[in-house]
């Protein structure tokens, strides 16, 4: 509180300046995506080595049941694949989570933002617009509709 006439004191900005590691910078972000890489790679690798001394066999609950994969399934294979380098393999298992990994990677540098900003119904637009063809890709890659 200020004495009577005396004048209050003047605030240029109202929070310091950002450090060079907060997500709101370049340099930030940039290290935000290294870090979720390392640890994505990190989990792809320990995913694939315990796959290797335990394989549980197919994991998806609508395909242990009906026979009919989901539109995630072969995302577990994606990581599996991935963690033993091959980078083909994991993309055709299922492209759109191999996508989405990669989205969630980069999050920091845009697309957390733009998701953000979008509407429910856009977002559930562009869930729609992502699972109806990876369960396409699932249902001739796995499914009763092989080719």
């Amino acid at each position: 509180m200020t004495a009577p006439g005396a004048e209050a004191p003047v605030r240029t900005a109202p929070f310091p300046a950002a450090p060079w590691w907060s997500a709101g910078t370049v340099p930030g972000a940039a290290l935000r995506v290294l870090l979720r890489g390392a640890v994505v790679a990190g989990a792809a690798v320990a995913v694939a080595a315990a796959h290797d001394a335990h394989d549980p066999g197919v994991l998806c609950p609508l395909r242990l049941l009906t026979g009919v994969p989901c539109p995630l399934c072969g995302s577990t294979t994606v990581f599996i694949e991935a963690g033993h380098g091959r980078w083909g393999a994991a993309l055709l298992a299922n492209p759109v989570t191999a996508l989405a990994a990669v989205l969630l990677v980069g999050w920091p540098l845009g697309p957390g933002r733009r998701w953000r900003e979008s509407s429910y119904a856009g977002r559930n637009l562009l869930l729609a617009a992502a699972l109806l063809p990876a369960w396409a890709w699932e249902l001739a890659r796995l499914g009763p509709f092989r080719f």
